[in-house]
């Protein structure tokens, strides 16, 4: 133990884990993948996707979406053992897509991980209670255990979801009013709908890299799909924001009516606007609650040592 706490040896030991945290932070942006890329990608997938689905529809072919999917033991499993449920595929496709996982794959994905995780988390915690670990405790306390891990195992899948998707959501709403501002301006200027959508998810590749990819899958179902409206209605449904709500009930009813579009995006421009100051104002007004705590915890007692603390020190040099 002296050994391990001598001087040389702690220099050596931070030293080491100041030379891995160097590599790890000269390595990260080579290890992590071009998210530019990638959401190109997923646009051009969506656009192939759109254009595949038309030449079947007018040549009798057979959809190809289910041979992109692949036939690997995730989907023969589900498929097998029926985890999807058809009537619920729709529904859980949303929530995939509203965490900006799109694709058939990632369903039969998160359908399996649903199905094993329980199995997993009971079975490894049966293992180190029944055999590796050494605790006081009767078989039916393990059992409890495992089926609390059970439990655990079955929510985690829909918890890490859940979090994912308001990650994404709170994302896209912090550029939102942003992106309507840059819209007003484009049409304004006489571009087209699909000709804006694609002009500002160009604009916040950046700053907003969630919504941009969200116009562009909106601006390729514009240009493929035979329903405009069908194309608006699945860009609130991806995000699940009332304000994406908003905004495509606006341009579908222009679209509809005949009625100017820049008008709706002039107060829907507004109105986020407002909204976001609010927000600012609501979390502003909640920080003097929410300090209360860290400063009775934290900063009391050292205010209470520097006027005290002298004190003590001189009553006890006086004994």
């Amino acid at each position: 133990m002296d050994t391990l706490l001598a001087p040389e040896n702690i220099i050596i030991a931070l030293g080491s884990i100041g030379a891995f945290l160097t590599i790890v932070a000269f390595g990260m942006p080579f290890m992590g993948s071009d998210s530019l890329r990638s959401r190109l990608k997923t646009v051009a997938a969506r656009r192939e996707e759109l254009s595949a689905q038309a030449r079947n529809k007018f040549g009798n072919q057979t959809s190809t979406l289910r041979q992109q999917v692949g036939r690997g033991y995730v989907t023969y499993l589900v498929e097998k053992l029926k985890l999807v449920n058809p009537a619920d595929s729709v529904a859980m496709k949303n929530k995939l897509a509203q965490a900006g996982l799109r694709s058939e794959a990632n369903l039969y994905t998160y359908a399996f991980f649903r199905f094993v995780a329980p199995i997993i988390f009971g079975l490894l915690t049966a293992i180190y209670l029944f055999l590796l670990a050494k605790v006081e405790m009767g078989p039916s306390g393990k059992l409890m255990y495992s089926f609390l891990a059970a439990v655990i195992g079955f929510f985690m899948p829909q918890i890490i979801l859940k979090n994912k998707i308001q990650n994404r959501q709170t994302a896209i709403q912090k550029i939102f009013p942003d992106a309507m501002d840059l819209l007003v301006i484009c049409v304004e200027a006489g571009l087209s709908m699909e000709a804006a959508f694609h002009r500002v998810a160009g604009e916040l590749q950046e700053q907003g890299p969630e919504l941009a990819e969200e116009l562009g899958l909106t601006t390729a179902e514009l240009a493929f799909l035979p329903d405009r409206r069908q194309a608006l209605i699945n860009l609130s449904e991806r995000t699940g924001l009332p304000a994406v709500k908003s905004l495509v009930t606006a341009l579908a009813q222009a679209e509809k009516y005949g009625t100017p579009i820049s008008v709706s995006l002039h107060v829907l421009s507004q109105e986020q606007r407002d909204e976001r100051m609010s927000r600012a104002e609501q979390k502003a007004g909640a920080l003097p609650a929410q300090l209360t705590v860290p400063m009775i915890v934290f900063f009391l007692p050292v205010l209470f040592i520097i006027l005290i603390g002298p004190a003590i020190i001189t009553a006890l040099n006086t004994i």
